[in-house]
């Protein structure tokens, strides 16, 4: 059957679905109930599994059986596997090293530059931290409260330091290797981290340096009145370090997350951090953090399966060939299907899961790399999770300043996100002075 005739926009009822159904719910939970982070009360697997029931009673020309194979297909795929087999060591790792060594590393570099840096140094280290734990929630846990603490002492706005942390956060959680986002966009593309990383690099360090001009300049028109000072432990930072280099240098990403495991299990126990039960434990939890990416990963894998079976894709895709002409326009279009995504589901990593088959048949169809389109998915999905005002990066940090007594709304932040903002120029930057087909 050829793709005109397999065209069908109805077989992507799933996907309006399964984002009205999120969407709404996230909207009447967040602001009609007023349910403090209402979006993140939503079981996404839940919703998931309705989207995917719906995927299964549609086109009664197949039967039960076949739809089955179908779905099995779908999840049988070597990059789903992979995906979902590095979900689980990340999530061991970040539970064996713990998230307290972020903080040695925050208040290690404050006590070696002047107050006048602080802003700087939140910026500077949420870039570092997010990089090497590959998560941006956990990054804004960690570090906003440094944030608070440096606006209180040193003078600085809240809103600036708070945007200063949240902008690292997204820097490190766009180009990490352990990141879900990187995870998903490589293993969906089928492309090597340290390819993708190379891709994005040269997109985010332009404006990661930009951002820090612009804090620097906001740093010197404030008036300082001190400085915070902290004990660390910086040991603990190492398996991070090691996790790091051997990403960018491009050692097998299986044996950069177990050396980073076996070295922050040793770390851990011979420092006396904790005791070989809890480091279990530790492990457990880590890798239960993990279980509900795993189960979008799968249900999603099934339900695009279906999807594609009935023809829904290659109807999305020629409705994308009449709006978006030649290789520039399909980069522009699948940066704006992943930030659409984001923007219903309040997730990059699902968004990214989402589009990735999409996005696949997108790069076929316009001739665009795997380490490109991997690279613009993590990338637009990043920028538009960075702002996003019921984002959980930004309700986590919200959160985080009101349970240490500050009073901060989204509406204040959003303006001091410098970072996401100026990514956003320099993808669309990048993309324009990219060559023709």
């Amino acid at each position: 059957m050829s793709k005109i005739e397999k065209r069908n926009g109805k077989a992507l009822l799933p996907i309006v679905v399964f984002v009205v159904l999120y969407l709404g719910l996230g909207i009447l939970f967040e602001y009609g109930l007023n349910i403090e982070m209402g979006f993140y009360k939503i079981p996404v697997v839940v919703i998931f599994l309705v989207a995917l029931l719906v995927a299964c009673i549609q086109n009664h020309g197949l039967k039960m059986n076949d739809k089955l194979e179908v779905m099995g297909k779908g999840i049988s795929d070597p990059n789903i596997i992979t995906m979902i087999i590095i979900f689980m060591l990340a999530g061991i790792f970040v539970g064996v090293v713990g998230r307290t060594s972020a903080n040695s590393v925050a208040y290690f570099i404050l006590s070696l530059i002047p107050p006048q840096f602080a802003v700087v140094v939140l910026f500077v280290v949420s870039c570092f931290v997010s990089l090497a734990m590959g998560t941006s929630v956990g990054t804004i846990t960690l570090i906003v409260p440094i944030g608070v603490a440096v606006a209180r002492v040193s003078g600085f706005a809240l809103p600036v330091c708070i945007g200063s942390v949240m902008s690292g956060a997204m820097f490190g959680d766009n180009l990490s290797f352990i990141s879900d986002t990187t995870i998903a966009a490589c293993n969906g593309q089928g492309c090597e981290m340290k390819d993708k990383f190379r891709e994005n690099f040269w997109i985010a360090f332009p404006a990661a340096v930009a951002t820090l001009i612009l804090i620097l300049v906001l740093s010197f028109q404030t008036e300082i009145q001190g400085h915070v000072s902290q004990s660390y432990h910086l040991v603990q930072v190492l398996p991070y370090v090691l996790v790091l280099i051997g990403g960018i240098i491009g050692i097998n990403v299986f044996v950069v997350l177990l050396t980073g495991i076996v070295s922050g299990a040793f770390i851990m126990l011979i420092g006396g951090h904790t005791t070989p039960v809890d480091l279990l434990a530790n492990m457990g939890s880590g890798v239960s953090g993990m279980f509900e990416t795993c189960m979008v990963a799968i249900l999603v894998a099934a339900m695009c399966a279906l999807i594609r079976e009935y023809g829904g894709f290659d109807a999305l895709l020629s409705w994308i060939h009449k709006i978006f002409r030649g290789k520039k326009g399909g980069q522009i279009g699948m940066g704006l299907l992943v930030g659409t995504m984001d923007i219903a589901t309040a997730n990059n990593t699902v968004a990214i899961v989402m589009a990735n088959p999409i996005a696949k048949e997108m790069a076929e169809e316009y001739e665009i790399t795997p380490r490109k389109t991997a690279s613009i998915l993590d990338t637009f999905s990043c920028i538009f999770q960075g702002v996003i005002p019921y984002g959980a990066q930004m309700l986590v940090a919200i959160s985080a300043v009101n349970e240490l007594g500050g009073e901060i709304s989204a509406f204040q932040i959003m303006p001091k996100l410098f970072y996401p903002m100026l990514l956003l120029l320099s993808s669309v930057l990048a993309i324009m002075k990219s060559k023709k087909v």
